[in-house]
């Protein structure tokens, strides 16, 4: 027996979850880390490990996410419950739509904070408040920007209450008529940087630094971050991602569409590598500076090259809508969880949810100055916020959702949703059961620490473990997927 939903609301237009989705993976990471690790770790020969890691592990976990969503017509939670009911299992399953709405929630609460950076030198370059000799300089101006709470406090806020405006007006009103637009600003904007940049006279060093084939440097680090990166830049397990596929209509590909997605989010981040190294290179700047990069470095370049205000603004305008956009996902499962199944109206659940996210946000933010010695086992709020997202929560939320889709639920609903050929299908369910969830494990392990990986050795027991884990699964399988007796 089938029960899945009818639609609340759809995305109107056929590129609305994409540009939703897209802008949801697009963040303010990709701009910096993506370009670096590509040029830290060989170039064009990361970027093609990382589409492999993005095949075995991003989209087979995408296309379950979306899956999950378009069956269950819900927020994380509703449409969790109601896919694994359909197969006859309890609905203590709904445990991980929990985590994974609590995930978006507590990145969210300091990803605002972030975000605040991002406003803030906005505004700073639009009136002159990013002056300085040296990057020291410029080091001085960002720590006095977090040292004031009010101003710090001023502009994660401003970040809150813009997200909140747009969610509150619903999926069509304000979801995706804001990504409709922002998201392809976002590239118009990215093109005129890259644009300026070849002109910089570092476009070339760029180039190189980005696409050069450099397999020597793809060392078992390299592949653990291709591996991570490819998992982490497509916001699964946060809520996000499955939230929106259950907006998404039934005539809609979840492949195709899944691909665009992930196709669009590296091509958007390699770019920023275009946009942000040449400038890099042209000052003689170190491009492996993490945050400092983009409100230290790249202030301090643009201030002495022509026209480097007008683009310094423009940058500032494309890293404000990047992180606009990944906010505005990383909340909508919550606000989705409370308008569908507690009967609040969607602006008032916007903002409920969005005051408790202030508060939230607001002892993250304190964690830069006056709560600076506010810690619980050496870590502040702020730090423990992206602890137990990045290295519990996402890892063992992606994990869940794929041993779900892969042993637990009944085949005709994934044949249904994803639509695929009986080879096609084949494939991603051995993907989803076993490749992807080996690929999360070891995520989960390396983000740990505990154990040292060396993937360039210690390849042949990983391929007996899934060798050993097919064969285990596959005697299992009919087994898990037997329904409940009540």
């Amino acid at each position: 027996m089938t029960t899945r939903q009818r639609p609340r609301t759809l995305w109107l237009g056929r590129w609305g979850f994409v540009l939703a989705a897209t802008g949801s993976a697009v963040g303010l990471g990709n701009i910096w880390k993506f370009p670096y690790m590509t040029g830290e770790y060989g170039g064009g020969a990361f970027v093609l490990v990382y589409l492999l890691c993005i095949l075995a592990v991003g989209i087979p976990v995408m296309m379950a996410e979306i899956a999950f969503g378009r069956r269950g017509r819900g927020s994380p939670i509703d449409a969790i419950r109601r896919v694994v009911r359909e197969s006859g299992h309890g609905a203590g399953w709904s445990l991980f739509g929990w985590m994974a709405m609590l995930c978006g929630f507590m990145i969210l609460s300091f990803y605002v904070v972030v975000a605040g950076w991002s406003f803030s030198y906005l505004w700073k370059t639009l009136s002159g408040g990013v002056s300085g000799a040296s990057v020291d300089d410029m080091a001085r101006i960002f720590e006095a920007n977090n040292a004031n709470p009010w101003h710090l406090g001023f502009w994660s806020t401003l970040v809150t209450v813009v997200t909140m405006l747009i969610v509150g007006k619903g999926v069509r009103e304000g979801i995706e008529r804001s990504v409709s637009w922002m998201m392809p600003g976002l590239v118009i904007m990215l093109a005129l940087l890259i644009v300026y940049a070849a002109f910089s006279g570092g476009f070339g060093t760029a180039a190189t630094f980005l696409f050069s084939f450099e397999f020597g440097q793809l060392s078992s680090e390299g592949l653990l971050a291709a591996l991570g990166h490819a998992f982490f830049t497509l916001s699964l397990a946060s809520g996000a991602i499955l939230t929106y596929g259950a907006y998404l209509p039934d005539e809609r590909s979840i492949a195709r569409t899944t691909v665009s997605v992930a196709l669009a989010d590296t091509v958007v981040a390699l770019m920023a590598g275009l946009a942000i190294f040449p400038v890099i290179f042209a000052n003689g700047m170190d491009p492996a500076s993490g945050p400092g990069l983009i409100f230290m470095s790249l202030p301090l370049a643009f201030q002495g090259m022509p026209l480097g205000m007008l683009f310094g603004i423009i940058f500032f305008a494309m890293l404000s809508m990047a992180a606009l956009t990944s906010a505005i996902s990383m909340i909508e499962a919550t606000v989705a969880w409370l308008n569908e199944s507690k009967g609040i109206s969607r602006a008032k659940a916007a903002w409920g949810a969005g005051s408790l996210l202030w508060v939230v946000s607001t002892m993250a933010m304190l964690s830069f100055n006056i709560g600076a010695d506010w810690t619980l086992a050496g870590k502040h709020v702020f730090d423990w916020l992206d602890f137990l997202t990045s290295r519990f929560m996402m890892p063992l939320g992606g994990l869940g959702m794929a041993l779900m889709a892969g042993f637990l639920l009944r085949h005709e609903i994934f044949r249904s949703e994803l639509g695929l050929k009986p080879v096609q299908h084949a494939i991603w369910l051995f993907m989803v059961r076993y490749v992807s969830p080996l690929g999360i494990v070891l995520i989960f392990i390396d983000s740990l620490g505990l154990v040292t990986l060396d993937l360039a050795s210690q390849w042949p027991w990983l391929l007996t473990i899934l060798v050993a884990a097919t064969v285990a699964g596959e005697l299992a399988s009919p087994r898990l997927r037997q329904p409940r007796v009540e």
